[in-house]
């Protein structure tokens, strides 16, 4: 064993392992012990994956290498390893020589190429990456090659997907004996398919470890709230954002006018999407269309919902088609109906074109002949960098100090420190050329009364800068933790710059810690710094400035505020996201949109405590398809949730148990009117049993079930007194007569008391039958279907009913394997007959009888029978049972045959139930 092996192994960790990393490093050692070489594990943001790292390294006990993505972070390494108890020598270093026991670099560091190395005109190089490397990079690969058997650490890994990702794998195909051990917070469920073949071929199969929501209940990360503050443009920004929408608005009005081109845009929609007749006299299926076009079938929807064209043949409208056309749905449109109708070489044609080609800049999008492509939008980039934005953070940051004091530590993260080039010529005199910038941000905050005592800190890769009195504090703590830095103070652009010999590797660490200290209570950095790996256990608050939609930025993001923090064992984190909305421009709603990119996938707790995906955990009441059109009373509920830290503690249920999976869920709201006024929102319901009366064609039919024994007996003392009756009988008539008598008295009473509850039980159930039917037990028809035609391992026993506190109910089934499929099964029983469903199945419900008649009459309601079990006879008998048992009597109908088409074409269109739906993902 080398000297350098022996003192690895020597060295110990101080502290105590949690479960999940020992679990993540027995993993490795029984890979290690299979003989596999690569491994990648998959650990939240603050749950310890450098530690996990350094462990898995120090047991295999050779020379270390570890890959970061920046200084801050490389520094981190640096000292988390000198927390270990080691032997002497046994150091960390961050020299490109290789000569410690544990050497940190950046990837930078490797990946150093030669800007002059000759590529293609589409910037391929037909020679390996490696030979391009400068010098620098070239001499670094020679060191690993020489440093011996070694283990590679690569933190932060998902950086592997760009060019280093390639030339790691270049590099890793001349390092046989190396182990390497990747490490991420991003799961791995978001990569592509191109980026998981080269993880795959990195790293073999992920060790995935537990959920952020497993380590917040079990105590290891800080429990934590999503928060949203929205506002609208400044003033300058309002009147340029309306001036660019009039221009497209006015443009889609004339669009739809008769004779803007020589084919009018919608009956040539209708010709295109409806009628769907080809050139050649086929008929395009809808099926085909939208899985061809997604994009363009979902915005013909929208238009069929505003009411301008006809539903089409075979569509389905579902949640995200209930909504107004956006942008880019008029411009999906437009560009269709400009490349394949409007003839560029006809008079009228030509103009409409022109007409198009003027417009289509203000959303940011150009027409070419193959029809329209997407451009850089100077509406993106007003409601990103907004001066409203940074307004809204003073807003925020007042809030937090006033609810936790001295105990608030915010991390303000922005795309970019200052802008490195000039506002484009549209966009002067409506943005600064620092807008939205990291610069301007700490300047708002060190000028305003309500933050200018939080001494906000700026802290990038190039800057250090406070204002006066901070800068002032801040050169006194730096020269006291970093003695051998020269430094002084430079005021520049209202703001005082620390400068000297330092770099950002040293003053990341400094800045840290004045922040730790309570020096300074918010720091504001750029998301390329701060945004990932790097930690400050105090921080509690988070403000996102970015544009950044990845799962990876989100992630790593929101990440820098779960840390636990010995000070405070009660922390609890708030990450809040600014957008800005225009009502006034058709594209108004982009920053929006990036809000909820952010929230796809990510989980969080809402405001009844179901941990679930999607905006609807920051409030019930958000849509990921449009923006609220009134933000002070949600931007009130967010401010007055900001100051109750213990109710998100609570709705977290922290140490109570969990399952640590995901289950898709289906939220149905109901008109008021069928809601059941008695339940109690925000908790779960008990799921009724089969009902006692069922509707059928001819009327009510009672289910079996049994009466209360000795019911149809006569009470005791009923016969106690016909027996007295019979005895005085006998002693005047002969006893024939009187016991013929006695029995006869009896056997009328008994017909007269029976007759009695005959009629107040039909009655009862006259009226039981009459209610609408219970949302639950069609979700236990769906579930007992789909288990008995072993499409599921779980009946109707397996539905959990939740209703959130919008008084919106939540349907979700415990079997994660079918759940999905169960979830979808019931959107399609619950939403209007659209489309063209195999079978259909009657609800039938009592209606007021006619004058005279005998009976109730009845009318049938007809939903479609879920596509999952409407494939074969099999699946759709499975479901006339399972609806026959929980919801109505009634068969299932073929609408392949003559009576089923014209059944279908009689209801096509009809809502079945006036409910709302809403497909979501919820944590157990």
């Amino acid at each position: 064993m080398s000297e350098t092996a022996m003192t690895m192994a020597e060295a110990t960790w101080p502290g105590e392992l949690r479960p999940y990393q020992l679990s993540a490093l027995d993993e490795v050692d029984r890979r290690w012990g299979r003989g596999d070489r690569r491994t990648w594990i998959v650990l939240p943001p603050g749950s310890g994956k450098t530690l996990v790292g350094l462990e898995a390294a120090r047991r295999l006990g050779r020379r270390t290498v570890v890959l970061a993505p920046n200084t801050a972070i490389q520094g981190q390494w640096i000292r988390h390893w000198e927390s270990f108890e080691r032997p002497k020598g046994c150091d960390a270093g961050g020299d490109r020589s290789l000569g410690d026991a544990v050497n940190v670099l950046t990837y930078q560091s490797l990946a150093v190429f030669d800007p002059d190395a000759e590529t293609d005109d589409e910037g391929r190089s037909p020679t390996p990456v490696s030979d391009r490397l400068h010098p620098n990079g070239r001499a670094l690969i020679d060191a690993l090659h020489d440093a011996g058997p070694l283990t590679l650490l690569l933190d932060e890994c998902h950086h592997l997907l760009q060019v280093w990702g390639r030339l790691l794998a270049e590099i890793l195909d001349e390092l046989p004996d190396a182990h390497v051990i990747g490490l991420t917070g991003t799961p791995a469920g978001s990569l592509t398919g191109t980026e998981r073949d080269l993880v795959d071929r990195l790293f073999a199969s992920p060790i995935t470890g537990a959920s952020i929501p497993a380590l917040v209940r079990d105590g290891y990360l800080a429990p934590f709230a999503e928060l949203v503050y929205v506002v609208e443009p400044a003033l300058t920004e309002h009147e340029y954002l309306a001036g660019q929408g009039t221009r497209f608005s006015t443009m889609c009005t004339d669009l739809l006018e008769p004779g803007f081109a020589s084919t009018d845009f919608l009956p040539w929609l209708d010709a295109r999407f409806v009628s769907r007749d080809t050139a050649e006299g086929g008929r395009l299926g809808w099926g085909t269309l939208a899985t061809d076009d997604p994009e363009l079938t979902d915005a013909v929807l929208r238009l069929h919902h505003e009411g301008l064209i006809a539903r089409p043949d075979g569509a389905r409208v579902y949640e995200q088609h209930r909504h107004p056309p956006r942008a880019q749905d008029w411009t999906r449109l437009i560009g269709d109906y400009a490349h394949h109708c409007l003839d560029p070489d006809t008079p009228q044609d030509k103009e409409a074109r022109e007409r198009i080609r003027a417009a289509l800049p203000s959303v940011g999008y150009h027409l070419t002949r193959r029809g329209i492509r997407r451009g850089a939008s100077p509406v993106d980039r007003v409601l990103a960098r907004s001066s409203a934005k940074s307004l809204a953070t003073v807003d925020i940051l007042a809030t937090e100090r006033d609810a936790v004091g001295t105990r608030l530590r915010a991390l303000v993260l922005c795309d970019h420190e200052r802008a490195t080039a000039r506002t484009p010529a549209t966009l002067r005199g409506v943005l600064a050329d620092d807008a939205g910038s990291a610069w301007l941000q700490v300047a708002r905050l060190a000028e305003d009364p309500r933050t200018r005592d939080l001494d906000p800190v700026l802290v990038t890769g190039r800057t250090v800068a406070a204002g006066a009195g901070t800068a002032t504090a801040l050169l006194d703590f730096a020269r006291a933790e970093a003695p051998k830095a020269d430094l002084s103070i430079r005021e520049l652009d209202g703001l005082h710059v620390v400068e000297g010999s330092w770099s950002s590797r040293t003053w990341v660490g400094v800045v840290t810690r004045f922040l730790e200290s309570g020096r300074s209570q918010v720091l504001v950095g750029t998301r390329a710094l701060l945004g990932e790996g790097w930690d400050a256990r105090g921080v509690n608050t988070v403000v996102d400035l970015t544009t950044a939609t990845t799962p990876t930025a989100v992630v790593q993001s929101r990440g820098r505020a779960l840390r636990l923090d010995p000070e405070w064992p009660e922390k609890v984190a708030h990450t809040w996201t600014v957008v800005c909305v225009s009502h006034e421009h058709p594209r108004g709603s982009a920053d929006w949109d990036r809000f909820v990119r952010k929230h796809e996938g990510y989980l969080g707790v809402g405001a009844d405590g179901a941990v679930m995906s999607g905006v609807a955990h920051v409030d019930p009441e958000l849509s990921p398809y449009e923006p609220p059109t009134e933000t002070a009373p949600l931007n009130t509920r967010m401010l007055e949730r900001a100051t109750d830290r213990d109710g998100t503690r609570d709705r977290w249920r922290l140490g109570t148990g969990y399952e640590d999976t995901l289950l898709p869920t289906l939220r149905v709201y109901e008109r008021r009117e069928r809601r059941a006024e008695t339940t109690e929102a925000g908790v779960d319901v008990a799921v009724p049993g089969p009902p006692e009366v069922l509707v059928g064609e001819r009327g009510i039919v009672p289910t079996p079930r049994r009466l209360p024994a000795g019911r149809d007996l006569l009470p005791t003392w009923v016969l106690g007194s016909l027996m007295a009756v019979c005895l005085v009988a006998t002693a005047f008539t002969t006893w024939p007569i009187a016991l013929a008598l006695v029995f006869g008295t009896a056997a009328g009473v008994h017909w007269w008391r029976a007759l009695g509850r005959t009629h107040r039980e039909a009655a009862r159930l006259r009226s039981l039958a009459r209610r609408p039917v219970d949302t639950s037990r069609y979700a236990c028809a769906v579930a007992e279907a789909l288990c008995s035609a072993d499409l599921s391992d779980t009946g109707a026993r397996g539905v959990r009913v939740h209703v959130d506190t919008d008084g919106v109910y939540r349907f979700t089934l415990t079997d994660p394997a079918s759940a999905e499929l169960f979830a979808e099964s019931l959107d399609e029983v619950l939403a209007p007959l659209i489309g063209d469903p195999r079978y259909l199945i009657p609800r039938h419900v009592l209606t007021t009888p006619t004058e005279g008649a005998g009976e109730d009459a009845t009318m049938a309601v007809l939903h479609a029978v879920p596509s999952a079990l409407a494939r074969n006879k099999k699946g759709a008998l499975a479901f006339e049972r399972a609806w026959n048992r929980w919801v109505s009597l009634g068969e299932a109908v073929h609408t392949r045959n003559e009576t089923g088409r014209a059944l279908l074409a009689a209801h096509q269109g009809s809502a079945p139930l006036e409910v709302t739906t809403a497909r979501r993902l919820v944590w157990d």
